[in-house]
């Protein structure tokens, strides 16, 4: 009776092992391509960070939560997921490790500097993409209507999730 009842259990390990064998494993959750995310938004901005000429235009602000800078030339941002390449950062564009990056989102290209060819709506509220160089998605926010002079930010700077929140222009928003 002993061996009857060890047959039956090695029977059932055995089968147990082979129904294993033929499921899909669980995939891990992709690597990130670069350690650079949006972190912030500001739809509506009247009095939270001029560009360089004193312009309070609605921005973006990306933030590389490593230690080492990331060159980011040819990446893109868009507002419209069917046309992800809808702006692309220009050669040379670099955020330092644990630094931010500002991108003024206001439909102006020919001033100097990181404009994009969109603006943010703050009426509507709308989806931000970023796409690495070889168009592989990167990071993608969506906001909803912004009523007032708040950014959505992600608490903790960085890695959490989006609120409204009192703009942090550049800089942590713990």
């Amino acid at each position: 009776m002993k061996n009857f009842k060890f047959i039956i259990l090695a029977l059932s390990i055995i089968g147990f092992t082979a129904c294993n064998d033929n499921e899909d494993p669980i995939p891990d959750p992709p690597e990130p391509t670069v350690s650079v995310v949006i972190n912030e938004m500001l739809p509506r901005n009247t009095e939270n960070g001029a560009d360089q000429d004193g312009e309070y235009d609605d921005w973006i602000e990306l933030y590389n939560y490593s230690s080492e800078a990331i060159d980011i030339s040819g990446y893109y941002l868009s507002d419209v997921q069917t046309d992800i390449t809808k702006w692309s950062f220009p050669d040379g564009t670099t955020i330092p490790g644990f630094g931010y990056l500002i991108v003024w989102a206001d439909d102006d290209t020919t001033q100097v500097g990181l404009h994009t060819n969109f603006k943010l709506s703050a009426t509507n509220g709308e989806t931000v993409i970023f796409h690495s160089d070889e168009e592989v998605l990167v990071d993608m926010v969506s906001f909803p209507p912004a009523t007032e002079e708040k950014s959505w930010a992600r608490k903790p700077n960085g890695t959490g999730d989006f609120e409204w929140s009192t703009p942090t222009f550049n800089g942590a928003n713990d």
